[in-house]
Order: C-alpha cells, then sequence, then structure tokens
C-alpha cells in the first residue's frame, strides 16, 4: 500500500533504489556540521541539505543537483563527502512541495518540472550560497544523472559559477546553449552509457567554437550512475574503479576553486 510523504530531500521507500543504508552509515557517522536550510524562491519555499567542511578558513561552495530520483540518501551523502573535500555542500531539493510515494511518482514529478521554475530555485540557491558566512564567495556546480544534464544549462546561465561538473547528464546540442558559459565544464561520462555519450562530441565541438574550457572523461566499462553504483557493498568492479577514478581527477579539480 503506498503512503503519501511529503519531501523534505529524502524518500523514505525501503524497497526501492532509494533506500540506502550504506549511505545513510556515512551521514550518521560523519564529524561534518550538516543542516536543512529553507531559502525562499519567488512564492515558494525550498528545502536545500547543506554540509560544512572541517576547515580554520572559509571554503568554496559547490551547489549539487540532485537527479531524477530525487534527493536522496546518497546524494546527501555525497554532499558529505564533498564537504570531508575541503567545500561547503548545498543540495536543493528540486521537488520541495511536492507530495509523492514512490520513486517512479518522484521520476514523473521532476520530469515535468518547469524549466523557469528549476532555473530560479537554483538562482536563490546560488545567491543563499553566496552568503554563507563561512564562505569565500566562489561557488560551482555539480549534478548527476538529470541534475549532470542540468548542470550544462545552468553554466549556461549563472555567469558567476567558477566551475561545472556534469555526471553523466547529456550535454549541449546548440550554440545558443554554449554561448554565455563563463566557466570550465568537466565532464565525468560512463562507457556503457551511449545514451549519453552520444551528446558528447557535439558539445566538443560547440565549446571549441566557442573558446570554451570543456574537458570530458570517459571511464570504461562503467555503467550509468556509476558515482552511486560503484559505491554499493555489491558494485561491479568497474563501476567501483569508475567511481574511485572519477573521484581523484574530481579531488584535484576541486583544489583548483
Amino acid at each position: 500500500m503506498k503512503r503519501s510523504i511529503l519531501t523534505l530531500g529524502l524518500i523514505f521507500a525501503a524497497q526501492s533504489l532509494l533506500a540506502q543504508d550504506w549511505a545513510k552509515a556515512r551521514l550518521n557517522n560523519s564529524p561534518r556540521h550538516a543542516d536543512w536550510a529553507e531559502i525562499k524562491s519567488g512564492d515558494r519555499m525550498i528545502k536545500a541539505f547543506v554540509v560544512y567542511p572541517e576547515r580554520k578558513d572559509k571554503a568554496p561552495v559547490v551547489i549539487v543537483i540532485h537527479e531524477i530520483f530525487g534527493l536522496s540518501d546518497w546524494v546527501r551523502s555525497l554532499c558529505d563527502e564533498l564537504a570531508e573535500n575541503g567545500v561547503i555542500a548545498i543540495a536543493p531539493d528540486l521537488l520541495s512541495g511536492h507530495t509523492y510515494a514512490d520513486v517512479d511518482e518522484a521520476r514523473k514529478a521532476i520530469s515535468e518540472l518547469p524549466e523557469t521554475q528549476i532555473k530560479a530555485d537554483l538562482d536563490a540557491t546560488s545567491e543563499y550560497a553566496l552568503k554563507i558566512p563561512a564562505g569565500n564567495g566562489t561557488l560551482a556546480v555539480c549534478g548527476f544523472c538529470w541534475g549532470g544534464g542540468w548542470v550544462f544549462q545552468y553554466a549556461n546561465m549563472n555567469p558567476k559559477l567558477k566551475a561545472a561538473y556534469s555526471f553523466y547528464g547529456t550535454a549541449a546540442d546548440t550554440k545558443s546553449k554554449v554561448a554565455n558559459i563563463a566557466c570550465p565544464v568537466y565532464g565525468f561520462y560512463a562507457g556503457n552509457d551511449e545514451r549519453v555519450n552520444a551528446t558528447v562530441p557535439t558539445a566538443q565541438d560547440l565549446m571549441r567554437l566557442a573558446n570554451k574550457k570543456y574537458e570530458p572523461v570517459t571511464y570504461a566499462g562503467a555503467g550509468h550512475g556509476f558515482m552511486r553504483e560503484g559505491e554499493k557493498p555489491d558494485a561491479s568492479e568497474e563501476n567501483r574503479k569508475a567511481r574511485d577514478d572519477a573521484w581523484a581527477r574530481w579531488k584535484t579539480l576541486l583544489k583548483q576553486l
């Protein structure tokens, strides 16, 4: 029997993809401070999960755009891992105000979100992020799957971004979608994900012609969602290696913020 759930960034569905006890364990055992923020976005209030690094100086802020499954335990644990690497991570719940009972309903709700609303929520999150007292004024964005596709779009919408990290999200396909990108875009792709990978060459051409920096890397043998799948206790060797290699690359890039 289904039960309606008011989303506060979590989907409590024990038998679903998002029942991620291994991700909860990281959150429960983390020494870092995490909190829920309420952010005004137009006439709406959205929730955002924020995790702070343990450091004595101010830190860059990275906006995390969740997967099509919503703001899951894994996404929140990813925020904690980002904070472990020295940045403030903030993940807006783009389904704030929606109700849904399972993963399929969450996916449907996200696919129906108006682009103008998503942009407004990300803009509101950016404004909030830049005012965090512990932040140093440097802002970046990352995203996964559906969120990875939005990374490319949002990099073209927000000139304040210093870097964009797109994980297995579809890439830009027209000149207008790269014309205003003011920061480097770093892509992380799975070898076994042709639906997404087929969009990369066009984006490479567009970014090169527009004199923009785009550095895609493909991880052989990995499947779509390897950053999440590679963390599972029963992860395949290919997904686990791709996740480890991607994190090694990402940590180096984060230090450049």
